[in-house]
């Protein structure tokens, strides 16, 4: 696999990653069966994807994208689907976090 290839899966680990923080608040403390098993497939699709990535990338590096990636994702929709706080310090550290991840990214290689 290539080094692009990686962080391509990385990145799709990242969305995965988001579905499944966002899914948590939908399977209501693992009661509701559909949002449940959506979410436990989340975690396994996001895990394998990421150590397929690590397997190529700097693992400090692929882990720290995969987790700014799901944080990020999951605080944009948690903003847009259940109505959480929109903080200018919020707004400000979630940008700081993103400029991160590029960082992060364009430094690896």
């Amino acid at each position: 696999m290539s080094v692009s290839m990686a962080w391509v899966l990385l990145f799709i680990a990242g969305l995965f990653e988001i579905g499944w923080a966002i899914g948590l608040k939908y399977t209501n403390g693992f009661t509701n069966l559909v949002p449940t098993l959506l979410t436990i497939s989340s975690m396994i699709i996001s895990m394998y994807l990421l150590g397929k990535a690590a397997s190529i990338l700097p693992i400090g590096t692929a882990y720290a994208v995969w987790v700014g990636i799901g944080a990020v994702g999951a605080a944009v929709l948690g903003i847009l689907l259940f109505r959480e706080s929109v903080a200018p310090m919020k707004i400000f550290f979630l940008v700081t976090l993103l400029i991160s991840i590029i960082g992060l990214k364009a430094s690896a290689y």
